[in-house]
């Protein structure tokens, strides 16, 4: 039986960026902001951190920055995949290096490998490192999915021990890795839209963009529902799905990072290829953030 890297809610952090580069003292910030929050775990140079526009030196110091920060206090999660194998091994080890508690290893874009392809990949970053693994199936952004004979294959290796568990999107996947996995896999969920469904299936949390604006709330979410207080999550469920519906008007991080900034937290523009919101969604931001009590205080 794997041990759950974290339970309740994982927040995936924005990276803030100046002219320049990455702002240090904000990302410093922003951490602080989570820990006193409530989040139960931050994933660091993930989809939301915008780690693709990223070299690998920034990408690494961004990491230690955030692992510096959080000091043990609650798990660290950074991202390191590659569509290079190679590539994704060194990355591996180096979030390893520097002290990250566990590694999200999306699947190789663009290359469309063979199921035989995908599995030799992860097997070579699971060898590389003595860190947990989280998979990362996404398969919106990537056009690869990770099949269940696939993570079959991966649960049942000694090799790839380390790799515990999966970040699905891909929500009609679950029920089946969990049947062929059992307890091997901890499933989170990648769909902060879809939290309270994978919980009832046997998902242990959330990898949240929404929890960059509502930390407390949705790690209360988790917390209630594996608690027992079902309709008390439910109805947080509910009443946050318009500011979900928001956050995802524009592809992920643009209109998150908007919020923030609308908010006065000045996390600066994304990188491009992305670019600002077109003015109609941000007005229904803005509207819908003007609709919650949203505390962004530290």
């Amino acid at each position: 039986m794997s041990k759950p890297i974290f339970e309740g809610s994982g927040v995936a952090i924005v990276t803030p960026f100046m002219q320049g580069g990455v702002n240090y003292k904000k990302l410093e910030q922003i951490v602080d902001f989570h820990l006193q929050k409530g989040s139960d775990a931050i994933i660091v140079c993930g989809s939301t951190g915008e780690a693709s526009t990223m070299p690998d030196s920034e990408h690494i110091k961004v990491v230690k920055c955030v692992v510096d920060a959080v000091a043990g206090r609650i798990p660290v999660i950074a991202g390191a995949g590659s569509n290079d194998t190679n590539h994704g091994v060194q990355l591996t080890k180096e979030v390893c290096d520097v002290g990250a508690d566990a590694a999200l290893l999306v699947t190789p874009y663009y290359n469309k490998c063979t199921p035989e392809g995908l599995f030799r990949h992860y097997k070579a970053m699971a060898t590389s490192c003595d860190i947990p693994i989280l998979l990362y199936n996404v398969p919106s952004r990537t056009n690869v999915n990770i099949s269940v004979e696939v993570m079959k294959r991966i649960a049942d290796c000694s090799e790839c021990d380390n790799i515990i568990g999966v970040k699905e999107c891909n929500i009609n996947n679950v029920p089946d890795v969990l049947h062929e996995c059992g307890d091997r896999f901890t499933i989170y969920s990648g769909e902060d839209g879809l939290v309270l469904p994978l919980l009832s299936l046997g998902a242990k949390g959330v990898i949240s963009v929404a929890a960059n604006i509502l930390p407390t709330q949705i790690s209360t979410m988790v917390h209630d529902y594996l608690n027992g207080n079902t309709a008390k999550a439910l109805e947080m469920q509910i009443h946050i799905m318009p500011l979900i519906n928001a956050l995802f008007s524009e592809v992920n991080p643009i209109p998150v990072k908007e919020a923030l900034n609308i908010l006065g937290q000045e996390v600066g523009p994304c990188r491009l290829p992305l670019c600002e919101m077109s003015a109609k969604n941000h007005d229904n931001l803005v509207k819908v953030l003007n609709s919650y009590n949203i505390d962004m205080s530290l």
